[in-house]
């Protein structure tokens, strides 16, 4: 031990010799040790960073607008890792109104440097007065985890040791995983019963969930007596209760729907899944549950929110991790990450990582990919093998789902289940998809087949596991069950053929061969000749974005190397079928002596081996095709993916036709009840015209289905005649980005921010922000960015959230994932009609759902779906600018009835809108 660390300085002292550091939207504030507060230029307070300690928050946020790396700047205390260190597992936004308010210290949620640099060294203080308090609630690891920290050179880690005093002595080592709790097995839980849930049970169970004096709404109980439809028994097989329900903003449909779920969850002993498409609608319905089920415990015990395994801590990743780190091998930060996961993972609640109670803006930190690997995002779980299995995260929440009431999932997850695990009894039978507007992408995604570079060298990965001298854990496929195979040699002979076969999959440095034209083995050569057909078939393959061409007539050269790789191919996916059946027949030869990990791990191996197997008959069916005529149940086409010019992948992509026919037949099919609901389900031309549905249900898989569904629409109870406008720009030229970001500044100058800015195209926001950045940072109204701040977007929507004159950029995630009611959000700013991308899946897809009447519609939904973000609650006011003077007409029906879009110049539209927030509501309108 050091003697810095030994002699656990005091912490008031450091404090007072440390001088604090503010980076605003205008210019800088540093408090001296003397307590003199100057404002400084941003030059200026880069170099004061760069020469000194300073104590500041969010250092990523601060060097990103000072333009340094983190590198350039002395060791600086920032207090959000002490946040994240004194308090785990707990939310605050990344700033220094979100401490203060996490904290209960009085601040202003808009301030100045010179306003928020008096109050870091409040805020330092009352954390290390926390560790002190004999109340301390996170006390769990905390002098152990602090030393090592302060061992590899964390600034706070003294400082922490100071405050502990005495504790700091106190014996406790860095294995966190081992303090928490063993999850337990149970019985397998019996089937549901039948029961159903009456449209009166409905009804009593929505008031009871709202409480006494809640406001009636007659549209939400409605709703929720005509979603139990969802929740009959089933009539036939193969022909689920189908409910389509489209509930416009403001009809409280989450509520409407956890009534009747719940019921029947109760009645009848089994579990309703609630899929979401965007982790912000997850949060959502995950705090409405607190309605259902008041009690905390009774909550954890009847209600999950459940993940793929790739959202969650991987125990035997992080205590890898963490012995690396505190070794001294991997440096400070890594040293300083570890330490902080070590906290958050003896608090956590359920070990997600992603969108859980693990701070999500630590990403800006320490960078997406080191978090990443802490998770088990390429499927090499040990399952019982692995010392920490009684632990696991993802194993007690699996054992959770199975005796939940209400599971709340995501699209992904729900779909990716159902296609791997066919025929489980086990599997949903009542679900509620919400955000139903977003089935038929999430499908197309689900059951997709993706024959490229970084899919081969995944599986390669996964096969073989790490072939190179780099960091990290990857255990190949004979690591993680030779175990249980040694007394079994036809399944080693399988495996050794298996792992032999995966040396034609692309190998390290596999994409360096390839852009340099020197490529090993089939899987690459194909590879590169596919680049070589897309080079020679596309007009201009200039510029940043990907590349893609048919597969008609491809090329002899390309034909020889698909057969080539066909062949690998079967040799691959033989000994990966022969080894699943292999492992599923040693489940019923050894049945009496398996304990049952290893009943687990069998079968948890047998069906990853199938489902890879099946992954990879389907690039021999994809390659053979290419000699064929198509199947027109399916569009292929050649890709070469760029990001920002650089090449990252190509291949050769399938993707259904209509995506939802295997959704209907793995998902839909074998359920009993099915309630999709979306606030835009129709298509609003659509349905103002003749209230055809057959649109909707076409991108739902209702189509698909032996019984018809019941549908059934609701509007609004917005008034958004009195309380919005709509507003067509009308004199921009096109592809002219100093008047767009023209247009931009002047309207959120206009509205004072609360704006939302959203973009068709990464590289144009980005162009906008560059150009709009200063003006707004002169009048105070703070700019944050998707894809520009290092902060994750769901964090990024927090803090435009908790700031009123603050203005948001962003793009299709911000546009779905954005929910901010109250006058935060007063405008919304869209650069450009929303055409689908004209890519080649579009255009076959095109031809075959009604050509431009199918453009029209996808564009109306999108931007119906943008103006939903706009009015929350019955009190919200705004307006929403399209700053394209080419939009059609026949698209202002995505707009809800009541006002009425005007076409206008830009400087009548800044009047407009200046106006507008300058003019006090009607009294049957108050503002808030």
């Amino acid at each position: 031990m050091t003697d810095a660390i030994a002699t656990f300085p005091d912490p008031e002292t450091v404090l007072s010799r440390l001088p604090a550091l503010v980076v605003g939207h205008r210019g800088a504030a540093r408090l001296s040790v003397d307590g003199e507060i100057t404002s400084l230029k941003f030059n200026e307070a880069a170099r004061a960073l760069a020469d000194e300690a300073h104590l500041v928050c969010n250092l990523p946020l601060i060097t990103r607008k000072l333009r340094l790396n983190v590198g350039q700047t002395a060791a600086s205390f920032d207090l959000l890792e002490l946040f994240a260190f004194v308090r785990p597992a707990r939310f605050t936004l990344p700033t220094i109104f979100g401490l203060a308010q996490s904290l209960s210290l009085a601040h202003p949620p808009t301030s100045n440097p010179i306003d928020d640099v008096a109050i870091l060294g409040t805020l330092a203080r009352c954390l290390l007065a926390d560790l002190s308090a004999d109340t301390y609630r996170w006390h769990k690891g905390v002098a152990a985890t602090a030393m090592a920290m302060a061992r590899s050179g964390w600034p706070w880690g003294p400082v922490v040791l100071g405050a502990l005093g005495p504790r700091a002595e106190r014996s406790g080592g860095l294995a966190a995983w081992q303090g928490l709790p063993e999850w337990e097995d149970g019985a397998p839980p019996p089937p549901p019963s039948d029961h159903s849930v009456s449209e009166d049970e409905a009804s009593q169970r929505l008031a009871s969930l709202l409480g006494d004096g809640s406001e009636a709404r007659p549209a939400q109980a409605q709703y929720s007596r005509s979603a139990t439809h969802a929740f009959h028994p089933r009539a036939a097989q193969n022909a689920p209760n189908l409910a389509l329900a489209e509930a416009g903003t403001g009809t409280g449909k989450t509520l409407g729907y956890i009534a009747p779920a719940s019921l029947w969850a109760q009645k009848n002993g089994g579990p309703v899944w609630l899929s979401t498409y965007t982790k912000a609608l997850q949060r959502q319905i995950d705090q409405e549950l607190a309605r259902l089920y008041p009690d905390p415990k009774e909550r954890a015990a009847k209600t999950v929110i459940r993940k793929g395994r790739e959202n969650y801590a991987c125990l035997l990743n992080v205590e890898e991790a963490a012995r690396i780190s505190f070794a001294g091998a991997a440096g400070t930060r890594d040293a300083v990450l570890m330490g902080l996961v070590l906290r958050w993972l003896s608090h956590t609640r359920d070990g997600d990582m992603v969108g859980g109670d693990f701070p999500s803006w630590l990403g800006g930190y320490f960078g997406r990919a080191r978090l990443g690997a802490l998770t088990d995002h390429r499927g090499e779980c040990l399952y019982s093998a692995c010392a920490h299995y009684r632990r696991c995260f993802i194993e007690r929440v699996v054992r959770k789902t199975r005796r939940a009431e209400l599971v709340v999932a995501n699209h992904a997850l729900v779909m990716t289940q159902a296609a791997s695990r066919k025929g489980d009894p086990d599997l949903p039978r009542r679900l509620v998809f919400d955000e139903g507007h977003h089935v038929f992408d999430a499908a197309d995604s689900a059951f997709s087949a993706h024959l490229s570079g970084a899919e081969g060298a995944e599986l390669r990965r996964w096969l073989r596991g790490r072939e190179t001298a780099t960091k990290g854990r990857a255990r190949g496929l004979l690591s993680r069950v030779e175990d249980l195979l040694t007394d079994d040699d036809v399944a080693m002979d399988h495996l050794r053929d298996a792992l032999e076969a995966a040396r034609l999959l692309p190998g390290p440095g596999w994409l360096g061969r390839l852009t340099t034209d020197s490529p090993r083995g089939p899987y690459e050569q194909f590879l590169g000749h596919i680049r070589a057909q897309i080079f020679s078939r596309v007009s201009d393959a200039r510029g940043p974005h990907g590349l893609e061409c048919g597969t008609e007539s491809p090329s002899p050269d390309l034909l020889k190397a698909a057969d080539l790789l066909a062949r690998a191919m079967t040799a691959l996916s033989q000994p990966l079928t022969a080894l699943a059946k292999r492992l599923i027949a040693l489940l019923d030869e050894e049945a009496d002596s398996l304990d049952s990990a290893s009943r687990g791990r069998l079968d948890a191996t047998a069906r990853a081996l199938s489902l890879r197997s099946d992954m990879v008959r389907a690039w021999g069916t994809m390659l053979a095709d290419l000699k064929h005529t198509r199947d027109p149940a399916f569009v292929d086409w050649f890709a070469l993916d760029r990001m920002d010019g650089r090449e990252v992948d190509a291949g050769l992509y399938r993707h259904w036709l209509d995506p939802t026919k295997p959704f209907a037949d793995t998902v839909l099919e074998p359920a009993h009840g099915v309630l999709v609901t979306s606030a835009t389900l129709l298509d609003q031309r659509t349905a103002m015209e003749d209230e055809d549905w057959s649109r909707a249900e076409t991108r739902v898989g209702a189509s698909h289905l032996v019984l018809p569904a019941k549908r059934f629409s609701l509007s609004s109870p917005f008034d958004y005649a009195a309380n919005t406008r709509i507003l067509v720009v009308n004199d921009l030229r096109k592809g002219d980005v100093a008047q767009l970001a023209a247009a931009y500044r002047a309207l959120f100058l206009a509205a004072n921010g609360g704006a939302l800015g959203l973009f068709t195209a990464i590289a144009r926001l980005r162009a906008v922000h560059d150009k709009i950045m200063g003006p707004l940072e002169q009048a105070g109204l703070p700019l944050y960015a998707q894809h520009i701040d290092p902060i994750e977007t769901g964090t990024l929507v927090d803090m435009f959230r908790a700031e009123e004159q603050a203005c948001l950029l962003g793009t299709d995630a911000v546009r779905d994932g954005v929910d901010v009611p109250g006058s935060s959000l007063r405008l919304i700013v869209f650069d450009r009609v929303p055409w689908p991308r004209p890519t080649l899946l579009h255009k076959a897809r095109r031809a075959a759902f009604g050509g431009a009447l199918y453009d029209d519609m996808l564009t109306r939904l999108k931007l119906s779906q943008a103006f939903g973000r706009l009015v929350r609650r019955a009190s919200d006011r705004g307006i929403f600018v399209l700053l394209d003077a080419q939009t059609p007409s026949r698209l202002l029906s995505a707009f809800p009835d009541g006002p009425i879009p005007e076409r206008v110049g830009l400087a009548k539209a800044i009047d407009m809108t200046r106006d507008f927030f300058n003019t006090a509501p009607s009294p049957e309108n108050p503002e808030r």
